[in-house]
């Protein structure tokens, strides 16, 4: 990993309670039975990448309780660099997932206090790798306080030096961004908007869903939302739509739409999550580790990265949970589509 450039990810450890099916029936119905599992977008992106063989390091703060070792077990399975985990002395976030009728999934979570939020300038640098050539931020920790000035301070850093390739997912959770349990943690949609505003202004590449854009900005047309979030400073937009197309945003170009593979889905947990994995880690294999690189790739190659990566995220979604494809599984996926 000293030798090459490292796909780094910052972000919470999250997790995941999910209903058993069917254990909701019968005399015991009154208390569904849950399976954990280990969760989180930069977990997830970071697993997924591990198993496709990026070297990647995950940048989190590990709470305490039991569950805790089984998220540092999950990540080192995987491949992943776990020597950016900072042991932390808050609780671990939970979150108890429901999932509707065609696998999307409702969250509720328990994440008052916990250790995701907390980051210091101090710890991020201790645990940045020195050879950074993508870092990949979003989710939760990026716009919740006092953690996400810190990840703001060091994204602004690495833009500002040039050399590393910076990606932003938002993935908004309304229930942490707004409402009761959003202002207990600080978080109004005024303020979470302005956050997302300072890193999308220092982004590179943008991975961001139809339900985020639901909240940040209500727009009545997506190709419309993708070139406007295009032209706000990324060099890449890739907008998600559940099944349908994807929109790939560039500036100065025209808008691209890609057909998502088609597969009986289990549920959606962390397929945004394995697609992000999928690009970042066709663009880390390809060389891309800056925006001029970034901009300099041919649309045809760029598609190329696309397709692998909304594989991924369908592979992902034959499973239950969060449950990327190894890269054996992705190569020999890619025969059949």
């Amino acid at each position: 990993m000293a030798d090459s450039p490292v796909l780094c990810v910052v972000g919470e450890l999250v997790v995941d309670l999910l209903p058993v099916p069917g254990a909701d029936a019968g005399p015991e119905g009154t208390a569904p039975q849950y399976v954990a599992r280990p969760g989180g977008n930069a977990l997830n992106v970071a697993v997924a990448a591990g198993r496709l063989g990026a070297p990647v390091r995950l940048m989190a703060r590990l709470g305490t309780g039991p569950l805790a070792p089984h998220l540092r077990r999950h990540a080192g399975l995987a491949g992943v660099d776990v020597a950016g985990f900072i042991d932390a002395p808050e609780p671990v976030s939970l979150a108890v997932v429901g999932l509707g009728p065609d696998g999307s999934p409702d969250y509720g979570f328990h994440v008052l206090g916990a250790a995701d939020w907390q980051w210091t300038d101090e710890e991020l640098r201790s645990v940045l790798p020195a050879r950074t050539g993508v870092l990949h931020v979003g989710s939760i920790s990026s716009w919740t306080a006092p953690g996400s000035d810190a990840i703001a301070g060091l994204v602004e850093q690495l833009h500002a030096e040039g050399s590393t390739l910076i990606s932003v997912d938002p993935n908004i959770r309304p229930m942490l961004a707004e409402g009761p349990v959003g202002e207990a943690l600080g978080n109004t949609p005024s303020v979470v908007r302005t956050r997302l505003d300072r890193l999308a202004a220092h982004a590179d590449v943008v991975k961001v869903s139809a339900e985020d854009l639901a909240w940040l900005d209500a727009p009545s047309d997506l190709d419309d939302a993708a070139r406007r979030w295009a032209d706000r400073g990324p060099a890449l937009v890739l907008l998600t739509d559940g099944g349908a197309p994807l929109r790939v945003a560039r500036p100065g170009r025209p808008l691209l739409h890609r057909e998502t593979p088609s597969v009986t889905v289990v549920d959606t947990v962390g397929a945004g999550d394995s697609l992000a994995a999928g690009l970042l880690t066709g663009l880390l294999e390809a060389g891309v580790t800056s925006r001029a690189a970034l901009e300099a790739m041919a649309d045809e190659q760029l598609l190329a990265l696309v397709d692998d990566a909304a594989l991924v995220a369908a592979l992902n979604c034959t499973r239950v949970g969060a449950d990327p494809p190894s890269r054996a599984e992705l190569d020999a996926a890619r025969s059949t589509w």
